[in-house]
């Protein structure tokens, strides 16, 4: 953040990409100054600062990022912001299409709408693997 024209280098990135930043929620760190919020409300994101005195208010995000670090980025060596960014952009595909969420009964955001299969329907002769991320991740499903 030292930096001054990154956050604005960082906005003008974001308002290239097909959809826009609605929102920028951070804490009131003070490495959040004036003008790094100026920037990004410029381009019509609304800035929303966490409450004073409530740690548990960013609980979600943090959750979020822990289960990134333990199931990605703790496990491979990251070579520059290219490779983070090709990483980043798989582990989401994984995260929002495959992995189980508990709060989800057990199935990912994209797949709201159809029920995990029955474990007692498991074949193993048709059960498939699919290597993520050099094989970091497995997703497994049923083949026909």
């Amino acid at each position: 953040m030292g930096d001054p024209a990154g956050p604005h280098n960082l906005s003008m990135e974001l308002a290239d990409q097909a959809s826009a930043v609605k929102f920028l929620i951070h804490d009131r760190d003070a490495k959040f100054t004036a003008s790094f919020d100026t920037i990004f409300a410029a381009e019509g994101t609304r800035i929303i600062k966490s409450p004073v005195r409530a740690p548990r208010s960013n609980a979600i995000c943090e959750r979020v990022i822990g289960t990134i670090r333990r199931e990605c980025l703790d496990r491979m060596l990251i070579l520059g912001r290219r490779h983070l960014e090709a990483v980043l952009a798989e582990y989401v595909g994984h995260y929002n299409s495959h992995r189980p969420h508990r709060t989800l009964d057990q199935r990912a955001p994209s797949a709201l709408d159809s029920l995990p299969a029955p474990l007692h329907d498991i074949n193993p002769a048709r059960l498939r693997k699919t290597d993520r991320l050099g094989g970091i991740i497995h997703e497994y499903r049923m083949g026909a």
